[in-house]
C-alpha cells in the first residue's frame, strides 16, 4: 500500500463514559472495523488509551499513535483535549501504509537515522556474533574485501583498543545497555587499519536486549578540512567530548528517562500536577541534551585536525529527508513543510551525514519561528558550478544589519525562548565553510528568512 497523507484534520467527540459521540468518517469506520459504532465504547484501542490518558490527567495530550486497520497500519498524530464533560479527538495527520515492512521505505528510514553515523554499518546479537555487514555511504562506507561474516564472533574480528584513561566505551555501553561512540578498534586480521566504533542497543517490544546495530569508520579515510589562513581557532582539551559525555550526557540520559516515565505514570497513578512537573524536568533535560550535543560539535569544528569526508551527494535528497525527519515537529505547530519536489535533483560535493546536520538545523529553526499555520519551503537551484538549497519561511525575517552577527557564537538577536543554544547557525557555516561551501541569509526583512546553503556542484 502507497502511503496516502491526509492533510485534513479529523475530528471526534467522545463523551466521559467513553461513548463514541461523533466522528469524520475516516474515524468513524475505523470505529467500525474494530467493532464499534456511534453511541457504543471507543473500539480503537489506541485511541481510547489516548481518551483514558486525558480523562485521568484532565489536560491536553498531544502523541503519535499507530492503529491497525484491514488494509494495513494507519499513523496518526492526535490531539485530545478535555471539553464539554467528555473528551474532544482531533487528528493533524493520517498516513496510511501497508502492514508488512517496504524494503525500500525502510532502507530510507534507517540511513535517515543512521546518518549522523559514519562508516560501514555491522550488527551483533547478544552473544557478541555478526548479524550484519553492510555498506553505507561515500567512500568511508565501503566494505572491507574481508567483511566479517555472519555468525562470526565480534571479538574476532575487531580489536577494541583502550583510551588514555584504559577505558573502552563498548564495553561500559553493554554494561548499562546504553549507546557508545568513538570506540577505537584494529582489524585482528591487519593490526595496522583502524576503525572508530559507534552503535547502539536494540531491544524487543517486551524491552530485552537483543544485540547492538553500529558503524565501523576506516579512520584512513579521514581528511583535514580547508581552513582560512587568517582565522582564530579555538582550541579545546582532547578531553574536552570525553569529559561531557561522562559528566554531563550520562546523568542527563538517565533523568530524562526517569522524567518521562513518571510523566507517563507507567509505575501508577500520579497527581495531575506531579505528572506536569515531570514532563517540565524532562523537556529540560531535553533542552541540556541538545546543548551538550552542541558543545560537543563545537570542541569538534574548531580543533585544527576537525575532518570532513569529501563524497557525491544530492542536496534534493537530503532535503527531502530533512523534511521527513522534522515532519511530525512541524505539525505540532500546524505549519506544512514542502519539500523539493520527488523528480528534484541537485548533485553536490560535500559529507552525506553534515550536510543533513545543517539542513535539520535550518528547518528546525524556520519552523521553531514561523507563525502557526504558515509554511516552509525547501527549494533548490544550479548555477555556476555550485549547488544551492534554501530554507524559506514566512517568519519576521532577519534584518540586513544582523545577517552576519546571527552566525556568531551564542548569538540569538535578543530571543528569550528556551528553543536554542545559539550555537546552530555557528556551527552550521563552519561545516559549510570546511566543505568548501557557505551559507547566506536573503529574503527581505519582514516577509519571512530565507537561507541560502551553496556546496561545489558534483562533478
Amino acid at each position: 500500500m502507497t502511503p496516502s497523507p491526509n492533510p485534513t484534520i479529523l475530528r471526534a467527540a467522545v463523551s466521559g463514559e467513553g461513548r463514541l459521540l461523533s466522528a469524520d468518517p475516516p474515524l468513524l469506520d475505523l470505529q467500525r472495523e474494530a467493532g464499534g459504532d456511534l453511541g457504543t465504547a471507543l473500539a480503537v484501542p489506541q485511541l481510547a488509551a489516548v481518551v483514558r490518558s486525558t480523562q485521568r490527567l484532565g489536560a491536553p495530550i498531544s502523541r503519535p499513535v499507530v492503529a491497525a486497520a484491514e488494509r494495513g497500519l494507519i499513523d496518526m498524530w492526535v490531539r485530545a483535549r478535555p471539553e464539554a464533560g467528555g473528551i474532544a479527538l482531533a487528528v493533524i495527520d493520517w498516513h496510511e501504509r501497508a502492514a508488512a515492512p517496504d524494503p525500500a521505505e525502510m532502507h530510507r528510514r534507517e540511513a535517515d537515522l543512521a546518518a549522523l553515523a559514519e562508516g560501514w554499518t555491522w550488527q551483533i546479537d547478544v552473544d557478541m556474533r555478526f548479524e550484519l555487514a553492510a555498506g553505507g555511504n561515500g567512500p568511508q562506507g565501503m566494505l572491507p574485501a574481508s567483511a566479517p561474516a555472519p555468525g562470526s564472533r565480534f571479538s574476532a574480528y575487531f580489536d577494541l583498543r583502550a583510551d588514555d584513561d584504559g577505558d573502552m566505551p563498548l564495553l561500559r555501553a553493554l554494561a548499562q545497555r546504553r549507546a557508545f561512540r568513538n570506540q577505537i578498534a584494529a582489524q585482528a586480521s591487519d593490526p595496522g587499519r583502524l576503525f572508530r566504533l559507534s552503535g547502539f542497543p536494540l531491544f524487543d517490544l517486551a524491552g530485552q536486549l537483543i544485540g547492538y546495530r553500529g558503524s565501523a569508520f576506516p579512520m584512513d579515510h579521514m581528511v583535514l578540512a580547508p581552513l582560512a589562513q587568517d582565522s582564530m581557532v579555538t582550541l579545546y582539551p582532547a578531553e574536552f567530548g570525553k569529559r561531557l559525555d561522562r559528566s554531563l550526557r550520562q546523568p542527563l540520559g538517565r533523568i530524562i528517562a526517569n522524567a518521562d516515565t513518571i510523566s507517563a505514570q507507567m509505575e501508577g497513578p500520579l497527581r495531575a500536577d506531579y505528572a506536569g512537573y515531570a514532563n517540565d524536568i524532562a523537556s529540560a533535560g531535553r533542552h541540556l541534551m541538545a546543548l551538550v550535543d552542541d558543545l560537543a560539535d563545537l570542541q569538534a569544528i574548531d580543533r585544527p585536525d576537525f575532518t570532513v569526508i569529501p563524497e557525491d551527494i544530492d542536496l534534493a535528497d537530503l532535503g527531502r529527508r530533512a523534511a521527513g525527519l522534522l515532519r511530525v515537529k512541524a505539525l505540532d505547530r500546524q505549519i506544512l513543510i514542502v519539500p523539493p519536489a520527488e523528480e528534484a535533483r541537485a548533485p553536490a560535493t560535500g559529507e552525506f551525514r553534515r550536510v543533513l546536520q545543517i539542513l535539520v538545523n535550518l528547518v528546525g529553526n524556520a519552523i521553531r519561528y514561523s507563525p502557526e499555520g504558515s509554511m516552509v519551503r525547501i527549494v533548490t537551484e544550479q548555477a555556476r558550478g555550485e549547488a544551492r538549497i534554501m530554507v524559506i519561511d514566512k517568519g519576521p525575517g532577519i534584518a540586513v544589519a544582523d545577517r552576519e552577527r546571527i552566525f556568531e557564537k551564542f548569538e540569538r538577536l535578543g530571543r528569550d525562548d528556551a528553543g536554542g543554544s545559539g550555537l546552530g547557525l555557528y556551527i552550521s557555516r563552519r561545516l559549510a565553510r570546511a566543505m568548501g561551501g557557505d551559507i547566506d541569509i536573503g529574503g527581505a526583512p519582514g516577509e519571512g528568512a530565507r537561507f541560502i546553503l551553496t556546496l561545489p556542484a558534483a562533478g
